[in-house]
C-alpha cells in the first residue's frame, strides 16, 4: 500500500502485523464479539488495519462519512451503541461533542494526539500481535455502512462476511505468487462508501498494490497515477469529468492505465464519449449496484465500450452506453411489477436481486428490512427495463417518478432528451406539486460553455421528441447541480431550490399584475 500522505508505504505483511497489534489494543479497551467499532477519517491504510482488527475480534466495523454533522454523528454513535471510535485528529472536537450528546460511553483512539484519547500509533507499538483466528460464520455481520438520508434518518446496512467474500471470490482473480508484477490500483473513492470498501477488498484479494489518495483531487490523482504507474482506477462520473477539465491533464503520463471503472452515479454520455477519446487504450467498465447489494450487480463490460463491427452494431453499442449492462454471474437480477411478477422485455418495473452476498438487513430496522427483502429478493427501489439482449436501462427511482395527471414520467428519460441539445451540458429533472396535475415536470439545466438558449426553446425541443405531458413545464438555468461526494444529484435539495425559485417567480408575477 502507498499513498500521497507523507509518501508512506507498507507491505501487506506489515499491515497484517499492525492489524493484529491493533486488535490486541482494542481487546484491552473491551471490544469483543459483535461490538461496534466506528471509523471516521479520510482514506488511509488505517482503514484496512482497523477493519481486519475487527475481523480478528469478531467485532463489527462501522465506517462513517467524515462530512457528517454533529447531531447526525451523535445519533449514529447511539444507534450502533459504539464501543470504540477511531478517528483522524481533525475530527476529535466534533466527535467529543457527539459523544456528549449521544450519552454513550465510547472509548476514543486518535490518529495523532488528543486529551482523553488513546493514541493510535502508541496503541499499536505497545501491543503484542494477538494470536487467534475469528470464530464467527460467513453469515455474521462484519460491517455496517450507513446510507445517505434524505427526509428520514440514514439506515445502517448490515453486510456479512459472505457479502465481501462472495463478491471478490466470484469476480476477482486471486493473487498469483508466481507473477512478478501485479496490478496497481488507485483508491480515491471514500473507503466509508461500499464502492471504496469493495475496491479495497478486491485489491487485497488480488494482491494488487493499493495507492490510497486521502481525498480526491484532480492534480494529485494525475500525479499519483503517473508516479506509481497505476493500472486500475475507480471513479465517479464527476471525478472523471474534473480530471479531463484539469489544466494539467495533458502534461501527465497516464500510459500505465489499463482499466477505469465508473459508477456510483449516472454517467452523462457526453462525458463518457470524451473519456473514451482522451484515455486511449483504457478499458472502461460501468459497475452498477448499491450498498444493500454489497456493490456491483450489473456490469457494462470493456467490450461494450468498443465501437467495432457493422454500422448497425456500432449504433447498437452507442445506445447501450446508456445501460448498466447485464447481471454478474454470482447474483440473480429480475425486473418485476408491484406484485413481484417478472416483467417481459421492454416493460418498466423495479430491479430486484437475490444472492448470497446481499445485505443481512438494516440495523435495528426490522420493518424496513421486511419492506425491501421479500421472499429472498431485495427490492432495490430502482426502476428499469431490459432489452432483448439482456441489457438493463435505468428509468429512475420508484419514489422519484413524477406522477402528472395519472401519467408516470421517468426523470431520466426527460434528462436524456435535454442533454441531446448541444447547448445543454447536463440536466436534472424533478416533480413539483401542482393544483391541476398533482405534479409537473421542472428541469434544472447547466448550459454548455458559451451557449445561448432559452427555456422556451428547450421545452419546444423536448416536445418534439417525447410525449407532450413529459415535457418540462419550466426550465431553471443553474451554474451546477447539487451533488454528493460521489457525484449523485441530491434531488431532495434540488427540489427545494426549484420549489423556492418557482414560488419567487409566481410572487413576482403576481406583484407585477397587481
Amino acid at each position: 500500500m502507498s499513498g500521497e500522505r507523507g509518501d508512506h508505504r507498507a507491505t501487506f505483511a506489515a499491515v497484517a502485523d499492525r492489524a493484529a497489534r491493533l486488535a490486541a489494543g482494542l481487546d484491552s479497551l473491551g471490544v469483543g464479539s459483535g461490538d461496534r467499532v466506528v471509523m471516521m477519517n479520510v482514506n488511509g491504510q488505517e482503514y484496512s488495519e482497523a477493519y481486519f482488527a475487527c475481523v480478528i475480534l469478531d467485532a463489527v466495523f462501522v465506517p462513517i462519512n467524515y462530512r457528517v454533522r454533529v447531531m447526525e454523528l451523535a445519533w449514529i454513535l447511539g444507534e450502533v451503541d459504539a464501543r470504540v471510535v477511531i478517528a483522524g485528529q481533525r475530527y476529535v472536537e466534533l466527535i467529543d461533542e457527539a459523544r456528549r450528546l449521544s450519552n454513550v460511553a465510547i472509548n476514543g483512539v486518535v490518529l495523532g494526539e488528543a486529551p482523553r484519547w488513546e493514541a493510535y500509533e502508541a496503541t499499536i507499538a505497545s501491543s503484542a500481535p494477538i494470536k487467534r483466528s475469528p470464530e464467527g460464520s460467513d453469515d455474521d455481520p462484519t460491517m455496517i455502512i450507513f446510507t445517505s438520508g434524505t427526509s428520514a434518518r440514514p439506515k445502517g446496512v448490515i453486510l456479512r462476511h459472505a457479502s465481501f467474500c462472495g463478491f471478490v471470490m466470484s469476480n476477482v482473480t486471486p493473487a498469483d505468487p508466481d507473477k512478478e508484477t501485479a496490478e496497481t490500483t488507485i483508491l480515491s473513492v471514500p473507503l466509508y462508501h461500499i464502492a471504496g470498501a469493495q475496491a479495497l477488498m478486491a485489491g487485497i484479494y488480488g494482491g494488487r498494490t493499493l495507492v490510497l489518495q486521502p481525498q480526491f483531487e484532480p492534480e494529485g490523482w494525475l500525479r499519483l497515477v503517473e508516479r506509481e504507474r497505476v493500472t486500475r482506477a475507480m471513479l465517479a462520473p464527476t471525478m472523471l469529468k474534473s480530471l479531463m477539465e484539469c489544466g494539467s491533464f495533458g502534461t501527465h503520463d497516464l500510459a500505465s492505465l489499463r482499466v477505469i471503472t465508473y459508477g456510483a452515479a449516472t454517467m452523462p454520455q457526453s462525458v463518457l464519449l470524451e473519456a473514451l477519446e482522451r484515455f486511449p487504450g483504457v478499458q472502461f467498465i460501468n459497475a452498477f449496484g448499491q450498498t444493500e447489494t454489497a456493490a456491483t450487480i450489473t456490469m457494462l463490460t470493456p467490450q461494450d465500450h468498443v465501437f467495432d463491427g457493422t454500422p448497425q452494431e456500432i449504433d447498437t453499442k452507442r445506445k447501450r452506453l446508456r445501460s448498466i449492462g447485464r447481471p454478474l454471474p454470482d447474483v440473480e437480477v429480475r425486473i418485476v411489477d408491484e406484485s413481484g411478477n417478472e416483467l417481459p422485455t421492454g416493460q418498466t418495473g423495479e430491479i430486484v436481486a437475490r444472492g448470497e452476498r446481499l445485505m443481512k438487513g438494516y440495523w435495528n430496522r426490522p420493518q424496513a428490512t421486511a419492506d425491501v427483502i421479500r421472499d429472498g429478493w431485495l427490492r432495490t427501489g430502482d426502476l428499469a427495463w431490459r432489452d432483448q439482449d439482456g441489457y438493463i436501462y435505468l428509468a429512475g427511482r420508484a419514489r422519484e417518478f413524477i406522477k402528472r395527471g395519472g401519467e408516470m414520467i421517468s426523470p431520466e428519460e426527460v434528462e436524456e432528451v435535454l442533454e441531446m441539445h448541444p447547448a445543454v451540458e447536463e440536466a436534472a429533472v424533478i416533480g413539483l406539486p401542482d393544483e391541476n396535475w398533482g405534479e409537473v415536470v421542472h428541469a434544472a439545466v447547466v448550459p454548455s460553455p458559451n451557449a445561448s438558449i432559452s427555456g422556451d426553446e428547450l421545452i419546444e425541443f423536448c416536445q418534439e421528441r417525447i410525449a407532450s405531458f413529459k415535457k418540462p413545464e419550466a426550465i431553471h438555468f443553474v451554474d451546477e447541480l447539487p451533488r454528493n461526494q460521489l457525484g449523485k444529484v441530491m434531488r431532495g435539495e434540488l427540489r427545494e431550490r426549484l420549489r423556492f425559485a418557482s414560488e419567487e417567480a409566481r410572487s413576482g408575477s403576481q406583484r407585477r399584475r397587481a
